[in-house]
């Protein structure tokens, strides 16, 4: 172990991006879950996402209602964060697409992996050179969330000991796993007995394939970097799902002077440094607060380096802190009665409790809302007591620091105030919800506030997300960090055996790399334009398999115009026009026409036919073209060749379906005759 820092961090907790990475000890690893162009992984169904929102969702789907509770690992524990979940008191409403059935819904034992998905997860491996498991024993991993109708996540270790390569250097790939997605959260609805969840079931059980490095990402600019990476070797299977979505990045930071955190939610690769320079600065921020704390009580400064805590003095420093933040909960609501906020009113008509929670020595150590020098909220010890209650399912509290306000008068501050006998170095906090929701939001904020004299909470974090893009790349708390025991085995599927046999199949049949995709298609009559845009969209593979038999620029120009049309049909209405019985400006209203059927060469020729897609007699439309020309003659002479682009259109309205070029060629012969 390499010896602890022992130097002050140094920073402006204001200057996300003037921090010092090497200087605060940081550390970072990344989680990656890439869905896989696949079926599901236990269940057969096909791996569909529909388009509907809570709004939309068809009448005809099914609907089943569930509570779920934390179970017992193999251990015999119960995981922190499955504990803190079954406190919520939250039911859960899953929608059956039509692609989920009793597996789904959790009434039917699981099928074996699916062995598309197997595949792709041990040519994944290989390509990250990690060592593969001789044998892939499912695994259920606990989520009380209600994201799984059973209640856990079924995961599958794959491979291990890998190595990512990237320009700032290597990034050790400690485990790499094949496991099934969650369910998509709809909508959530505040009731009297806590909230209810709405999932739709489409996206449960498509298989992930989850990469996590090693914490060798050594900037928040690597972090980005090793995304990219990581995206491009799995992208390089050509059997992974693209669009927003289909692969999800997790950020495991630290500081020295801080602790580990898995912040979710980072989808957009660009904003990973900023994010992470943010918690790098809310973790310097709360080390410092919790050091400003320890003095207030006199006990022993925290070190700048976690790895020197002495577990018998925190332990101690725990307990004094304990003993003067008693968890002491009152009821307020009378010093509310005359005040005229209309959600003060509102939340008390309806029998809600205004609960308060005093928080000695606190007062003005709450802070109040500011900006960054990049204009990202700063860090303060309220919006982490806010997140802690929101967990419990409350809008939100108020907190001393910050009253007056929202129509709370002084006047009420001040009956609160007397209510608690507070000093005026005393802090306080009030819920407003129903009593024993306000009693479980109210503990949630005492136990985040104890933290304050420690070291930043292990837990999972969210990106704070509005009108789909990341706010200001600031996070909020969303759980506890799981442990241990929140895996046992899956009894209900067969182990898989890798036999050496399989892993040098793997190993014999890699994909091609990206250079050697680039050098391949640089062979055809392309621009490179093209080429990059077919390489980018990953048609390269239908351009190079229909490229023999069609022109190629052309067959490269309707494929990326009709990439979601089947590439059998595209290639065959191509050919169609390169036998001069349909125009070429048919041919992507043909293609969307034909696009559920599986039409011949005939019946292609036929309908253009009957829509006046077929082109006209050449002669026939060398004579109308001749006859325009002739007509204006003058104007001709006059512009020489100029004359091409209006009298284009002039043709091309005369003569209705025909080949473009063909039209111009003809034009052009006919303007040269009357120019010479």
């Amino acid at each position: 172990m390499a010896d602890p820092i022992r130097t002050e961090p140094i920073g402006d907790v204001d200057d996300a991006t003037a921090l010092e990475p090497l200087q605060l000890g940081f550390m970072c690893g990344i989680e990656v879950h890439q869905q896989l162009a696949t079926g599901k992984l236990h269940s057969r169904q096909p791996g569909v996402l529909y388009d509907v929102t809570i709004d939309t969702v068809p009448e005809q789907w099914n609907r089943y209602q569930r509570r779920l509770r934390a179970a017992r690992g193999e251990g015999g524990a119960i995981d922190i964060a499955a504990r803190f979940e079954s406190r919520r008191n939250r039911s859960f409403v899953y929608v059956q697409s039509p692609n989920s059935g009793l597996i789904e819904l959790d009434e039917q034992p699981p099928l074996p992996l699916d062995k598309e998905a197997v595949s792709i997860a041990l040519t994944v491996s290989a390509l990250l050179e990690a060592k593969p498991v001789s044998l892939l024993q499912t695994m259920r991993k606990t989520v009380v969330d209600g994201s799984n109708t059973s209640g856990f996540q079924r995961t599958s270790l794959v491979s291990t000991d890998g190595v990512l390569q990237t320009e700032t250097g290597p990034v050790g790939v400690d485990v790499l796993c094949l496991e099934e997605d969650s369910a998509r959260k709809l909508d959530t609805l505040s009731t009297g007995n806590g909230e209810q969840v709405i999932y739709n079931l489409d996206r449960l059980g498509l298989p992930l394939i989850e990469i996590a490095t090693a914490p060798d990402v050594q900037t928040p600019e690597h972090a980005k970097e090793t995304s990219m990476a990581l995206g491009r070797c799995l992208r390089q299977t050509r059997q992974v799902r693209r669009g927003l979505g289909s692969i999800r990045q997790d950020l495991n930071v630290s500081l020295a002077c801080g602790d580990r955190v898995e912040i979710k939610g980072c989808q957009d690769l660009s904003w990973i440094p900023r994010i992470i320079r943010l918690e790098m600065a809310r973790q310097l921020h709360f080390y410092r607060l919790a050091n400003e704390l320890r003095a207030l009580l006199s006990l022993p400064a925290l070190a700048p380096d976690r790895r020197s805590d002495d577990i018998t003095l925190e332990t101690e420093v725990a307990q004094a802190v304990e003993a003067h933040l008693p968890l002491v909960l009152a009821d307020v609501s009378e010093c509310f009665t005359s005040c005229e906020s209309k959600m003060v009113q509102t939340g008390l008509k309806q029998g809600f409790t205004m609960l308060a929670l005093p928080l000695p020595g606190l007062a003005g150590k709450f802070g109040s809302k500011s900006s960054d020098k990049e204009g990202a909220q700063m860090p303060r010890l309220g919006r982490e007591l806010a997140g802690a209650a929101k967990l419990a399912g409350v809008k939100g509290v108020f907190h001393s620091d910050e009253l007056p306000a929202y129509g709370i008068e002084l006047e009420h501050v001040g009956a609160v105030r007397t209510h608690l006998a507070l000093q005026s170095s005393d802090g306080f906090i009030l819920c407003l919800a129903p009593q024993w929701q306000a009693e479980l939001a109210l503990e949630s904020v005492l136990s985040r506030a104890r933290m304050a004299w420690h070291r930043i909470a292990q837990e999972v974090r969210n990106v704070v997300v509005k009108k789909g893009a990341p706010e200001d790349g600031t996070t909020t708390p969303m759980r506890p960090l799981p442990g241990g025991a929140r895996m046992y085995p899956e009894t209900d599927v067969p182990v898989f055996i890798l036999s050496q046999e399989r892993w040098q199949e793997t190993l014999d049949s890699l994909p091609m790399t990206d250079s050697e995709r680039r050098e391949r298609i640089s062979e055809y009559d392309i621009s490179d334009d093209q080429a990059s845009q077919l390489l980018a969209r990953e048609l390269d593979d239908l351009f190079v398999e229909y490229a023999s038999q069609l022109p190629h620029k052309g067959w490269a120009s309707v494929l990326m115009e009709n990439d979601t049309a089947k590439p059998e049909l595209c290639a065959n209405v191509m050919a169609v026009k390169e036998a001069g019985l349909i125009t070429r400006e048919s041919i992507n209203e043909i293609i969307e026409h034909f696009k559920d059927l599986n039409p011949t060469s005939e019946q292609i020729a036929v309908y253009g036919e009957a829509h006046g897609f077929k082109p006209a007699d050449e002669s026939d439309l060398g004579a109308v073209i001749e006859g325009i020309v002739a007509e204006r003659a003058e104007f001709v002479k006059e512009r020489g060749m100029a004359a091409m682009g209006p009298l284009m259109g002039v043709v091309m309205q005369a003569v209705g379906a025909a080949d473009g070029k063909v039209v111009s060629a003809l034009l052009r012969q006919a303007i040269q005759k009357i120019s010479e």
